[in-house]
């Protein structure tokens, strides 16, 4: 059976994006992106909001041979892998291996992951929000930006009572630290 990761590049104070959407303060250096590659290499599908999959999407056509090998493999990693994006409103998608779903069936992705031994990927807050909300989540991995920005789109909603079981942690140079927890069920 898969497993439903929810991975994400966090400011300390907990926001995947500040109060003006921005989220350049969250952009991995090279030690940070090879691990996240690493992180990423197993999952088998990617479950997107619109706004995520929009910004993810410029992977299908970056990693190229002028690109350094960090994009390169990060680009063979997504592009290899199946996009569900949910959305009512994105008329079509720009990339291959991706289909849209009209809404967020908490069913269906208990299906997926149970027809599958690959991970799941799931990325954006708000849908991430609905998952972790359905119990669908069974592992977060937060890499952990030594920023704070004061407000905007949060890691985790409001509301969300959790336990959780610390598996891993790692320092990088740059100051990021990286989590990796197991919801309790």
């Amino acid at each position: 059976m898969g497993r439903l990761i929810y991975t994400c590049i966090t400011s300390l104070d907990g926001y995947v994006a500040d109060s003006h959407g921005n989220f350049d303060w969250s952009a991995p250096d090279e030690e940070v992106h090879a691990f996240v590659n690493d992180l990423e290499r197993d999952a088998g599908t990617h479950l997107y909001g619109r706004r995520m999959y929009e910004v993810m999407s410029a992977w299908e056509t970056m990693g190229g041979p002028a690109e350094p090998p960090v994009i390169q493999d990060y680009a063979r990693i997504w592009q290899e892998a199946d996009k569900v994006v949910y959305s009512s409103s994105l008329a079509e998608t720009t990339t291959a291996r991706t289909r849209v779903e009209r809404t967020f069936d908490p069913e269906a992705v208990r299906k997926m992951k149970a027809g599958t031994d690959r991970s799941i990927s799931i990325g954006g807050a708000t849908l991430a929000a609905a998952a972790l909300r359905a119990g669908l989540v069974d592992e977060c991995q937060l890499l952990i930006s030594p920023v704070a920005v004061g407000g905007g789109l949060r890691f985790l909603p409001d509301g969300l009572e959790s336990r959780l079981e610390l598996l891993d942690l790692r320092r990088f140079g740059n100051g990021v630290a990286y989590l990796r927890y197991r919801i309790l069920r």
